[in-house]
């Protein structure tokens, strides 16, 4: 066994301890702080070389697994003090230290980063459905109805998780573990009946679409894991109309940027990367989507209607890939304007416009406008919302980029304003004219 595949097997060792949470109860983070204070005293011997990473050795401390063995301590506390459930603990801890074992063994037979992710979400996500299984069955709560919410949350754990590991290392457990696990603490608490069947469905066309986007370069491996990550979400959390809306912008605006590609290359105007999306341009484009569908998901105790956060989540995906036909098929084009002077600039500039540009954006929210329609079963004028809140939200994204990107904000911070925008608009326009 390697040095790296013996230390992942000695953390996920300690993540057991959450199951003691089970016996423990609001003295479950002792286990924890008890490992970090007797790490803090090992400096050598073979216990120091079962956990040390390559910076432990340079500095003769154990300061991962404290960190680790610290933030579950801290999580732990959160069980009696803030009634952090005690499934999501569990599921979080599992999820991390089995994670990186699966990662690691995968990569100890096959040195491939996607293979790896592979091995991080099986393992990790095993190892979390099975801890709260255990829990709940010390716990004497335990019932088969709750497998699929079992299932979701581990799911959305490991890909998560997966996720954090592909831009953390070893040193950000502490980052990674409270991520994770507020992230399932929230969606515990939207208390949405997940079936059995929704839940499987939605986890194989988060991986067929995963696997679709990464094989056809459109998407890096976080830009990959953060796609998957909101396509099980959406499923989940909206349906599958929520899904085919958000599919639609990542497969038509991959295309889009694919278009022409070396034209673009040539002119100053393509996507880095061969056009494959990050995770920082596929949240910049998608988390205001995120907020509107778990709003959506939580509007039964809040005073808006669901529609209302419907038709802000289609105006913002509306917005995304107004925005993104608008740049890429525009960008193909000579004489743009800056959206605030409308005097002549370089391609490329940005704030820049074409009349081009412009029709792609309006088709790219008309589709968007159509599916809602459809999937939704809205009625017709809920179409012009969508329409009229794309538009917003793409020339908000024009005026802050010709304002304040590059010295104020980045490009992906501007996509976020831009679909925030959108978003925000398209619930407006439904509460201002239907509500």
């Amino acid at each position: 066994m390697t040095r790296p595949l013996r230390r992942t097997a000695a953390f996920s060792l300690v993540s057991l301890l959450s199951l003691a949470s089970g016996v423990l109860e609001e003295y479950t983070a002792v286990p924890f702080v008890a490992v970090a204070i007797g790490a803090s005293l090992v400096s050598k011997g073979k216990l120091f070389d079962a956990f040390a990473t390559h910076r432990d050795r340079a500095e003769d401390t154990l300061y991962t697994l404290i960190a680790f063995s610290l933030t579950g301590a801290g999580l732990a506390l959160l069980l009696p003090t803030f009634d952090l459930p005690v499934t999501v603990f569990v599921a979080t801890m599992l999820t991390v230290g089995f994670g990186d074992l699966g990662r690691r063994a995968v990569l100890e037979v096959r040195q491939s980063a996607v293979a790896g992710v592979a091995g991080f979400v099986i393992l990790g996500g095993t190892a979390a459905f099975a801890g709260q299984v255990a829990i709940s069955t010390i716990l004497g709560v335990f019932s088969t109805s709750a497998f699929p919410e079992f299932l979701f949350v581990a799911s959305s754990a490991a890909l998560l998780g997966a996720l954090l590991r592909s831009m953390f290392t070893r040193r950000d457990d502490p980052l990674v573990l409270v991520i994770i696990a507020l992230s399932l603490w929230l969606f515990a608490d939207l208390t949405v009946a997940v079936g059995w069947e929704r839940i499987v469905v939605a986890m194989a066309i988060a991986v067929v679409f995963g696997y679709l986007s990464y094989a056809l370069e459109t998407a890096s491996i976080p830009g990959m894991l953060t796609g998957v990550f909101l396509a099980l979400l959406a499923v989940v959390l909206g349906g599958y109309g929520w899904f085919a809306v958000l599919i639609a912008f990542f497969a038509i605006g991959g295309l889009a940027t694919k278009y022409r590609y070396e034209e673009k290359l040539e002119r100053g105007v393509a996507e880095p990367n061969e056009g494959a999306r990050g995770t920082g341009n596929v949240l910049g484009n998608s988390l205001a989507a995120l907020v509107a569908l778990l709003l959506f998901a939580a509007h039964a105790r809040l005073p808006l209607p669901g529609a209302a956060f419907a038709l802000a989540f289609t105006g913002s995906v509306a917005t995304a890939l107004a925005d993104t036909l608008s740049s890429e098929i525009g960008g193909l084009y000579d004489k743009p304007r800056l959206v605030t002077t409308l005097r002549r600039v370089e391609p490329g500039t940005d704030g820049a416009i074409t009349w081009q540009g412009e029709l792609a954006g309006l088709a790219g929210a008309a589709v968007i406008a159509a599916m809602t329609i459809w999937l939704f079963d809205y009625p017709p004028a809920f179409g012009l919302v969508v329409i009229a809140a794309g538009f917003v939200g793409m020339t908000a994204d024009s005026v802050v980029g010709a304002t304040i990107e590059g010295s104020v904000v980045g490009n992906q911070a501007v996509n976020f304003i831009a679909t925030s925008v959108g978003g925000i608009a398209g619930g407006l326009f439904y509460l201002l004219a239907f509500a």
